[in-house]
Protein backbone atom coordinates (compact mmCIF):
# COMPACT_ATOMS: atom_id res chain seq x y z
CA UNK A 1 0.00 0.00 0.00
CA UNK A 2 1.25 3.05 -0.63
CA UNK A 3 1.09 6.16 1.95
CA UNK A 4 1.22 9.60 0.71
CA UNK A 5 2.95 11.94 2.46
CA UNK A 6 1.99 15.59 3.23
CA UNK A 7 5.07 18.20 3.78
CA UNK A 8 4.69 20.63 6.81
CA UNK A 9 1.80 23.26 5.28
CA UNK A 10 -1.16 23.89 3.69
CA UNK A 11 -2.29 26.09 0.94
CA UNK A 12 -5.97 26.02 1.22
CA UNK A 13 -6.72 24.70 4.63
CA UNK A 14 -6.47 27.57 7.19
CA UNK A 15 -4.20 25.25 9.47
CA UNK A 16 -0.87 28.03 10.44
CA UNK A 17 2.37 27.35 12.46
CA UNK A 18 3.17 30.17 13.98
CA UNK A 19 7.40 31.54 14.00
CA UNK A 20 8.81 34.49 15.61
CA UNK A 21 12.08 36.14 14.87
CA UNK A 22 15.37 36.51 16.98
CA UNK A 23 14.91 40.32 16.66
CA UNK A 24 11.21 40.21 18.14
CA UNK A 25 12.07 37.95 20.90
CA UNK A 26 15.59 39.73 21.85
CA UNK A 27 13.18 43.08 22.96
CA UNK A 28 11.29 41.59 25.82
CA UNK A 29 12.38 40.18 29.56
CA UNK A 30 13.63 36.90 29.70
CA UNK A 31 10.37 35.93 31.69
CA UNK A 32 8.41 37.45 29.15
CA UNK A 33 10.08 36.31 26.42
CA UNK A 34 9.45 32.51 27.65
CA UNK A 35 5.72 33.57 28.23
CA UNK A 36 5.38 34.22 24.48
CA UNK A 37 7.36 31.36 23.25
CA UNK A 38 5.28 28.79 25.19
CA UNK A 39 1.99 30.65 24.02
CA UNK A 40 3.53 29.58 20.22
CA UNK A 41 4.73 26.76 20.78
CA UNK A 42 1.15 25.60 22.45
CA UNK A 43 -0.96 27.67 19.48
CA UNK A 44 1.66 25.55 17.52
CA UNK A 45 0.45 22.05 19.17
CA UNK A 46 -3.02 22.80 18.65
CA UNK A 47 -2.08 23.35 14.95
CA UNK A 48 -0.50 20.30 14.63
CA UNK A 49 -3.78 18.43 15.82
CA UNK A 50 -5.85 20.10 13.32
CA UNK A 51 -3.17 18.93 10.47
CA UNK A 52 -3.15 15.28 11.78
CA UNK A 53 -7.04 15.38 11.84
CA UNK A 54 -7.09 16.80 8.39
CA UNK A 55 -4.86 14.38 6.75
CA UNK A 56 -7.05 11.27 8.78
CA UNK A 57 -10.06 12.72 7.38
CA UNK A 58 -8.37 13.03 4.15
CA UNK A 59 -6.95 9.30 3.65
CA UNK A 60 -3.05 11.32 4.15
CA UNK A 61 -1.33 8.56 5.76
CA UNK A 62 2.36 10.46 6.55
CA UNK A 63 2.76 14.45 7.71
CA UNK A 64 6.17 15.89 8.23
CA UNK A 65 6.22 18.25 11.10
CA UNK A 66 7.43 21.55 10.64
CA UNK A 67 11.20 21.88 12.45
CA UNK A 68 10.33 25.19 13.77
CA UNK A 69 7.19 23.70 15.75
CA UNK A 70 9.51 25.10 18.13
CA UNK A 71 10.19 28.93 17.42
CA UNK A 72 14.14 29.46 18.22
CA UNK A 73 14.40 26.43 20.29
CA UNK A 74 18.49 25.93 19.26
CA UNK A 75 19.52 29.73 18.59
CA UNK A 76 22.74 30.84 20.35
CA UNK A 77 21.24 33.40 22.30
CA UNK A 78 17.88 32.63 22.66
CA UNK A 79 17.63 29.26 22.89
CA UNK A 80 16.11 27.06 25.80
CA UNK A 81 14.69 24.28 27.28
CA UNK A 82 11.51 23.42 27.74
CA UNK A 83 11.72 22.70 31.07
CA UNK A 84 12.65 26.14 31.65
CA UNK A 85 9.58 27.42 29.97
CA UNK A 86 6.40 28.00 32.62
CA UNK A 87 4.07 25.73 30.38
CA UNK A 88 6.47 23.03 30.01
CA UNK A 89 3.81 20.41 31.53
CA UNK A 90 1.36 21.66 29.51
CA UNK A 91 3.47 21.79 25.97
CA UNK A 92 4.61 18.47 26.76
CA UNK A 93 0.94 17.09 27.21
CA UNK A 94 -0.56 18.95 24.53
CA UNK A 95 2.55 17.27 22.01
CA UNK A 96 1.70 13.85 23.33
CA UNK A 97 -1.75 14.13 22.73
CA UNK A 98 -0.95 14.47 18.88
CA UNK A 99 1.30 11.23 19.43
CA UNK A 100 -1.47 9.42 21.05
CA UNK A 101 -3.86 10.44 18.30
CA UNK A 102 -1.07 9.58 15.23
CA UNK A 103 -0.97 5.95 16.41
CA UNK A 104 -4.51 5.68 17.07
CA UNK A 105 -4.94 6.80 13.53
CA UNK A 106 -1.62 4.77 12.12
CA UNK A 107 -0.42 8.29 10.96
CA UNK A 108 3.23 8.45 10.61
CA UNK A 109 4.60 11.18 11.56
CA UNK A 110 8.48 12.77 10.31
CA UNK A 111 11.04 15.53 10.34
CA UNK A 112 13.34 17.07 7.75
CA UNK A 113 15.54 19.49 9.71
CA UNK A 114 16.70 22.44 7.61
CA UNK A 115 19.95 22.78 4.91
CA UNK A 116 21.81 24.39 7.53
CA UNK A 117 22.16 21.14 9.53
CA UNK A 118 25.41 19.53 8.46
CA UNK A 119 27.31 16.92 10.85
CA UNK A 120 29.73 16.49 8.28
CA UNK A 121 31.00 20.03 8.11
CA UNK A 122 35.13 20.54 8.89
CA UNK A 123 33.82 22.93 11.21
CA UNK A 124 33.29 21.81 14.67
CA UNK A 125 31.10 24.63 15.27
CA UNK A 126 29.01 23.82 12.61
CA UNK A 127 28.66 20.11 13.46
CA UNK A 128 27.94 21.55 17.05
CA UNK A 129 25.02 23.66 16.02
CA UNK A 130 23.42 20.76 13.83
CA UNK A 131 23.78 18.32 16.33
CA UNK A 132 21.75 20.20 18.93
CA UNK A 133 19.36 20.74 16.34
CA UNK A 134 19.00 17.13 15.42
CA UNK A 135 18.45 16.56 19.43
CA UNK A 136 15.51 18.81 19.95
CA UNK A 137 13.79 17.38 17.10
CA UNK A 138 14.28 14.01 19.08
CA UNK A 139 13.19 15.15 21.97
CA UNK A 140 9.91 16.63 19.94
CA UNK A 141 9.66 13.05 18.25
CA UNK A 142 9.74 11.51 21.38
CA UNK A 143 6.40 12.92 22.58
CA UNK A 144 4.59 12.96 19.10
CA UNK A 145 5.80 9.51 17.94
CA UNK A 146 7.64 10.25 15.03
CA UNK A 147 10.09 7.46 13.55
CA UNK A 148 12.39 9.21 10.48
CA UNK A 149 14.74 12.54 11.10
CA UNK A 150 15.94 13.11 7.32
CA UNK A 151 19.04 15.24 6.83
CA UNK A 152 21.19 15.19 3.48
CA UNK A 153 24.58 14.30 3.51
CA UNK A 154 25.43 17.87 3.41
CA UNK A 155 28.57 19.40 0.91
CA UNK A 156 31.31 17.43 -0.29
CA UNK A 157 33.77 20.20 0.36
CA UNK A 158 35.70 19.07 -2.32
CA UNK A 159 36.07 15.74 -0.83
CA UNK A 160 33.23 13.31 -0.80
CA UNK A 161 34.73 9.94 1.34
CA UNK A 162 36.06 12.66 3.55
CA UNK A 163 33.29 14.44 3.90
CA UNK A 164 31.10 11.13 4.56
CA UNK A 165 33.53 10.18 6.62
CA UNK A 166 33.20 13.01 8.93
CA UNK A 167 29.58 12.48 9.07
CA UNK A 168 30.61 9.02 10.02
CA UNK A 169 32.06 10.03 12.86
CA UNK A 170 29.55 12.22 13.76
CA UNK A 171 27.02 9.65 14.43
CA UNK A 172 28.95 8.71 17.91
CA UNK A 173 28.19 11.98 18.95
CA UNK A 174 24.47 11.48 18.19
CA UNK A 175 21.94 10.04 20.82
CA UNK A 176 20.30 7.07 20.53
CA UNK A 177 17.19 9.09 20.05
CA UNK A 178 18.58 11.07 16.91
CA UNK A 179 20.29 7.53 16.05
CA UNK A 180 17.39 5.36 15.97
CA UNK A 181 15.72 7.86 13.57
CA UNK A 182 17.91 9.33 11.53
CA UNK A 183 17.71 8.96 7.32
CA UNK A 184 20.15 10.16 4.89
CA UNK A 185 18.46 11.43 1.35
CA UNK A 186 20.33 11.68 -1.71
CA UNK A 187 19.81 14.79 -3.40
CA UNK A 188 20.45 16.78 -6.63
CA UNK A 189 23.85 18.44 -6.91
CA UNK A 190 26.52 16.00 -5.06
CA UNK A 191 25.39 12.75 -3.56
CA UNK A 192 23.79 10.41 -5.36
CA UNK A 193 22.03 7.00 -4.44
CA UNK A 194 25.17 4.88 -5.58
CA UNK A 195 27.11 7.64 -3.55
CA UNK A 196 25.00 6.94 -0.09
CA UNK A 197 24.43 3.52 -0.01
CA UNK A 198 27.67 1.62 0.98
CA UNK A 199 27.60 4.34 3.78
CA UNK A 200 24.02 3.58 5.01
CA UNK A 201 24.73 -0.02 4.26
CA UNK A 202 27.90 0.16 6.78
CA UNK A 203 26.36 2.57 9.36
CA UNK A 204 22.38 1.18 9.28
CA UNK A 205 21.28 4.05 8.34
CA UNK A 206 17.78 3.92 6.26
CA UNK A 207 18.02 5.83 2.93
CA UNK A 208 15.48 8.27 1.74
CA UNK A 209 15.35 8.11 -1.54
CA UNK A 210 14.31 10.67 -3.76
CA UNK A 211 13.56 9.78 -7.62
CA UNK A 212 13.36 13.44 -8.59
CA UNK A 213 17.47 14.30 -7.31
CA UNK A 214 18.40 10.80 -8.59
CA UNK A 215 16.53 12.46 -12.35
CA UNK A 216 18.64 15.77 -11.87
CA UNK A 217 21.82 13.83 -10.96
CA UNK A 218 21.75 10.05 -12.20
CA UNK A 219 24.29 7.86 -11.66
CA UNK A 220 24.00 4.47 -13.47
CA UNK A 221 21.56 3.06 -11.19
CA UNK A 222 18.12 2.45 -12.56
CA UNK A 223 14.70 3.83 -10.56
CA UNK A 224 14.44 0.18 -9.71
CA UNK A 225 17.41 -0.63 -8.85
CA UNK A 226 17.67 2.45 -6.66
CA UNK A 227 15.19 1.38 -5.19
CA UNK A 228 15.66 -2.30 -4.30
CA UNK A 229 18.48 -1.07 -2.92
CA UNK A 230 16.79 1.63 -0.82
CA UNK A 231 14.60 -0.86 0.72
CA UNK A 232 17.30 -2.95 1.67
CA UNK A 233 18.47 -0.24 4.22
CA UNK A 234 15.06 0.35 6.08
CA UNK A 235 14.00 -2.00 9.31
CA UNK A 236 10.56 -0.35 8.86
CA UNK A 237 8.41 0.92 6.07
CA UNK A 238 10.36 2.79 3.45
CA UNK A 239 10.08 6.34 3.30
CA UNK A 240 10.90 7.81 -0.26
CA UNK A 241 10.27 11.65 -1.78
CA UNK A 242 8.85 12.56 -4.73
CA UNK A 243 7.94 15.75 -6.61
CA UNK A 244 8.47 16.99 -10.32
CA UNK A 245 10.22 19.46 -11.82
CA UNK A 246 8.98 23.33 -12.41
CA UNK A 247 9.86 23.82 -15.84
CA UNK A 248 10.18 20.07 -16.83
CA UNK A 249 13.09 17.94 -17.24
CA UNK A 250 14.67 19.89 -20.23
CA UNK A 251 13.76 23.14 -18.44
CA UNK A 252 16.69 25.13 -16.78
CA UNK A 253 15.83 24.05 -13.88
CA UNK A 254 14.99 21.20 -13.44
CA UNK A 255 15.54 20.37 -9.18
CA UNK A 256 12.50 23.19 -9.00
CA UNK A 257 9.55 21.55 -7.29
CA UNK A 258 6.39 21.93 -9.69
CA UNK A 259 2.66 22.99 -7.91
CA UNK A 260 1.55 18.96 -8.58
CA UNK A 261 3.16 16.24 -9.26
CA UNK A 262 2.80 15.12 -13.11
CA UNK A 263 1.44 11.31 -13.40
CA UNK A 264 3.94 10.19 -15.40
CA UNK A 265 6.79 11.11 -12.51
CA UNK A 266 5.23 8.59 -10.24
CA UNK A 267 7.59 5.67 -10.70
CA UNK A 268 5.54 2.37 -11.86
CA UNK A 269 8.45 0.50 -9.86
CA UNK A 270 6.90 1.93 -6.82
CA UNK A 271 2.85 0.47 -7.55
CA UNK A 272 2.18 -2.30 -5.05
CA UNK A 273 4.76 -1.67 -2.49
CA UNK A 274 4.44 -0.92 0.99
CA UNK A 275 5.65 2.55 0.77
CA UNK A 276 5.76 6.18 2.79
CA UNK A 277 5.93 8.30 -0.02
CA UNK A 278 6.08 12.28 1.24
CA UNK A 279 4.78 14.89 -1.83
CA UNK A 280 7.35 17.46 -2.29
CA UNK A 281 4.80 19.74 -4.42
CA UNK A 282 4.20 23.53 -3.62
CA UNK A 283 0.07 23.41 -3.70
CA UNK A 284 0.52 20.84 -0.66
CA UNK A 285 -3.08 19.26 0.23
CA UNK A 286 -4.31 19.62 -3.14
CA UNK A 287 -1.22 18.00 -4.78
CA UNK A 288 -1.76 14.84 -2.34
CA UNK A 289 -5.30 14.76 -3.40
CA UNK A 290 -4.66 14.86 -7.01
CA UNK A 291 -2.20 12.73 -7.08
CA UNK A 292 -4.11 10.06 -4.85
CA UNK A 293 -6.99 10.73 -7.32
CA UNK A 294 -4.28 9.24 -9.88
CA UNK A 295 -3.23 6.39 -7.98
CA UNK A 296 -6.80 5.24 -8.07
CA UNK A 297 -7.62 5.42 -11.19
CA UNK A 298 -4.58 3.79 -12.21
CA UNK A 299 -5.48 0.87 -9.31
CA UNK A 300 -8.93 0.96 -11.44
CA UNK A 301 -7.69 -0.11 -15.02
Amino acid sequence: MIRLGLCCLFIEEPIRFRTTTAATMARPSRTARQLRLSELIRENASALRLALEYCVAHGIGCFRVNSRIMPLRTHPLLGYRVADLPESRRIREDLSACGVFAREHDLRLSFHPDQFVLISSPRPEVTEVSIAELEYQAEVAGWIGADVINIHAGVAYGDKQAALARLGASLKNLSPAVRKRLTLENDGRIYTPRDLLPFCKAHRIPMVYDVHHHRCLPDGLSVAEATRLAVATWNREPLFHLSSPKEGWKGRRPERHRDYIRPRDFPLEWLGMNLTVEVEAKAKELAVARLARHLRRYKQK
